[in-house]
């Protein structure tokens, strides 16, 4: 089954516009696969952040904090989100690690969950009997199973879109923004992930909604912002290689980060550098884009 690129940047998407998302994801297990259709409520209690953990080098998915609040509470728990596409056996000693940690460093926090994402469960993610106690507190959601469902609300429904095979996501995608028109930018820019070989203009077509009217939409100029801001990222880290022969990771992540304007600066100012230790200042100097 084929899966789309860059999801866990899009779930980190998804899960800023719909925080409340959580909230059906926690619905106990049983629930889910008697595949009985739980209303999603549309009042915000969440806000979703994707904190650094300095000491150890991680980043965290995501943290969803009920509002109001910075402890958690039984109806409401503060819930960590990771997202894991693919097979990693380090994966469960290091969700463990960084929800100890987390915790750790927030000693106020006192009702909590942990959820993950997964396309299927014949993921290889590590070996489970040392984290036993702690693997069965984890809500384990299966976008597989998820999808067989019936009657699922749009926004959940959104969430399977990078498993569904390419035949059914235009129709999909188009029940989905009939009922949350709100999520039509992380529907967009799944359909751009997904059709990669397609024109843009294409893409738009498989929503089913009047082409020049989507072409002038803030969803589609920011997606095709962000397409612009990939290229030119790609193309300075190329011409960066090409200077001095290799280029580290952390710089490769800062130029990815930078913004559209900026990267074309760069494009300039990297003509007069002459090493390696010349990049370095310049995102130094640059270090507030």
């Amino acid at each position: 089954m084929k899966t789309a690129l860059n999801t866990d940047r899009w779930f980190y998407g998804v899960f800023q516009s719909a925080p409340d998302l959580i909230r059906w994801l926690l619905v106990p297990p049983e629930v889910s696969r008697a595949g009985q259709s739980v209303p999603l409520e549309l009042d915000r209690q969440y806000r979703f952040s994707a904190p650094e953990l300095k000491a150890g080098s991680h980043r965290l998915d995501g943290v969803l904090w009920p509002l109001g609040s910075d402890t958690g509470s039984p109806e409401l728990p503060l819930v960590f989100l990771e997202v894991q596409m693919r097979a990693d056996p380090g994966f469960h000693h290091r969700l463990a690690a960084q929800t100890f940690r987390f915790l750790q460093l927030h000693p106020q926090v006192e009702h909590w969950r942990v959820v993950v994402i997964t396309p299927h469960q014949r993921l290889n993610l590590g070996p489970t009997a040392p984290l036993r106690s702690f693997l069965e507190g984890v809500q384990w959601v299966s976008l597989a199973e998820l999808g067989q469902q019936q009657n699922l609300d749009a926004a959940i429904d959104l969430l399977t879109l990078p498993v569904r095979p390419e035949p059914e996501l235009g129709e999909r995608c188009r029940r989905i923004l009939a009922q949350r028109k709100d999520l039509e930018p992380v529907v967009l820019s799944m359909l751009f992930e997904r059709f990669s070989q397609l024109s843009r203009e294409e893409i738009l077509m498989i929503v089913g909604l009047p082409l020049q009217e989507l072409r002038h939409t803030r969803a589609v100029q920011e997606i095709l912002e962000e397409g612009r801001q990939q290229e030119a990222a790609a193309l300075a880290i190329r011409q960066l290689v090409r200077r001095f022969g290799s280029l580290d990771q952390a710089s490769r992540e800062r130029l990815a980060s930078l913004s559209l304007p900026r990267l074309e600066q760069l494009a300039e100012d990297l003509l007069d550098f002459s090493g390696p230790g010349d990049l370095q200042a310049w995102l130094a100097a640059n270090a507030g884009d």
